[in-house]
């Protein structure tokens, strides 16, 4: 068995880090007028000056000395840090182009690496997101067909909630499923039974990558990995996880692709397959297997993460707030009364739409955006950005933004209320970012937040367990989730 001499591990540690240094010393010209920011240490940059786990926050506290366009530094790589939807507009909508490409993220190397839409670059990223686009719409993103799929599902989830006969039961598991299903209907044409082994398998793969992105070691793993990868820790768990989960989708696939039928297409997968035997230059450069592996992952995961932990927040918020929950259920009662809740109903139902964005920007799903890189060499607010910095959009400033929010850290529905109790858009209201990377699937997790949540309340009244206060903290994780609870849904008929 091979041997290593801890002190020749410890001098080649040493040798790297020297090189590095000397390396970056060099590259000092590049950033001459480059955003202004806390001074970094050698070799380490400001990691002992951020909060690994919750980064947005120590961006936030620094725009406040080094103004909305920070420079910062973690290892030896330059970031950018932009605070304030001022700003963060100007960058994703003013600088479209030259904020459009998605850094390499090292804990992906090894599986996901930069296929799919999520973090590809180029022309590759441009074709899978018009795909994924297009497909969507075809399945019925923004439609009736998908809108009475979300309807059917809401009243499942109604009947499961009402097992519980109003006694203590987590949440977590019933909401993410029933999200789950939603996406799965455009990816596979089916939908699982919330106790289904497969689909607990695939949501607890998804939610646990998600707590451990937002862990140190893989914060450092991304910006470390030759050193960090020789520590034991969550980076190392999340690839065995994203292994087991893209060969579930290859088994899918390669089963579908033997029962293809070009002239009757199911579903986003059976469209893919058939792109691929098009026979055009594209189907073999784009539409290839480690593409649909990997777009098929991003669109399940986003499909029912933020969604379904948006849910959750609504629930808890509803428990903490029962005042606003009693207006939105006289809404309700007022406008649906017992029939089945459609998107029709929102034109008329002001405060309830007032109250799911406002859970929305209070939930503050993701902080910190996914990062952003230079396509090109750009000036920004008199600042110069080399081409291939990282650039990290945080939404939670803009959603936290004062100047648009009258109460930026408190939950008030009246953020999107006119004076006459009218629904009010908020420009600075960009939970699923904007620009050319903003969430795919926007308008499918609008329709499904406005479905599952007025089918919820127009049939639950939700309170804590006897003896509990609810605790609106976040948890650890790349999202801002709940942290684990437990709700009574009382019924209301």
């Amino acid at each position: 068995m091979l041997t290593v001499d801890p002190v020749t591990i410890l001098l080649s540690i040493v040798v790297i880090l020297f090189l590095a240094y000397v390396y970056g010393s060099r590259k000092e010209d590049k950033y001459k007028n480059f955003p202004p920011g806390p001074k970094p240490l050698p070799i380490i940059g400001n990691v002992f000056s951020i909060d690994m786990q919750k980064p947005h926050k120590t961006f936030i506290e620094l725009s406040k000395t080094y103004g909305p366009v920070i420079g910062v530094q973690i290892g030896m790589e330059k970031m950018v840090v932009l605070c304030g939807y001022d700003t963060v507009k100007d960058a994703l909508i003013n600088h479209a182009e030259e904020f459009s490409d998605r850094p390499r993220q090292p804990i992906f190397n090894k599986t996901i690496r930069e296929n799919g839409v999520v973090f590809s670059n180029g022309e590759n990223w441009k074709v899978m997101r018009r795909f994924a686009l297009s497909t969507l719409r075809d399945y019925g993103m923004g439609k009736r067909s998908i809108e009475d799929k979300i309807s059917e599902e809401a009243e499942c989830l109604v009947r499961v909630f009402q097992s519980h006969g109003g006694k203590p039961f987590n949440d977590h598991t019933i909401l993410n499923a029933a999200v789950a299903n939603i996406i799965v209907s455009i990816l596979l044409s089916r939908r699982f039974e919330y106790d289904d082994p497969t689909i607990q398998k695939l949501m607890n793969i998804i939610n646990e990558n998600v707590r451990l992105l937002g862990s140190p070691i893989v914060r450092l793993y991304n910006s470390f990995p030759f050193l960090v990868g020789l520590l034991p820790g969550g980076h190392k768990k999340i690839n065995e996880n994203i292994l087991h989960f893209l060969s579930f989708i290859r088994a899918t696939f390669t089963k579908q692709r033997k029962e293809l039928d070009v002239n009757d297409q199911r579903n986003l997968i059976d469209t893919f397959l058939a792109k691929q035997q098009e026979g055009k230059p594209e189907s073999t450069l784009y539409y290839h297997d480690e593409n649909l592996t990997a777009l098929v992952g991003n669109l399940f995961a986003a499909g029912m993460e933020t969604t379904s932990t948006t849910l959750r927040w609504a629930l808890l918020l509803m428990i903490e707030y029962p005042d606003i929950q009693k207006k939105v259920q006289d809404e309700i009662d007022k406008v649906i009364g017992t029939a089945q809740s459609t998107l029709e109903h929102r034109k008329q139902m002001p405060y309830t739409n007032a109250v799911i964005h406002e859970i929305q920007r209070y939930g503050d799903i993701v902080p910190g955006s996914l990062p952003h890189e230079t396509s090109q060499d750009v000036t920004f607010r008199g600042f110069f950005i080399p081409k291939g910095t990282t650039v990290i959009p945080v939404l939670s400033s803009s959603l936290r933004d004062e100047r648009y929010f009258e109460k930026p850290y408190e939950f008030y529905p009246e953020h999107f209320l006119d004076s006459k109790g009218n629904f009010k858009k908020n420009d600075a209201f960009i939970p699923f970012s904007i620009g050319k990377r903003s969430c795919a699937g926007e308008i499918l997790a609008k329709m499904e937040l406005f479905i599952f949540f007025t089918t919820l309340l127009q049939n639950f009244t939700f309170q804590a367990p006897p003896g509990v206060v609810p605790d609106l903290t976040p948890a650890l994780g790349a999202t801002n989730a709940p942290l684990p609870h437990e709700i009574c849904a009382i019924s209301r008929t």
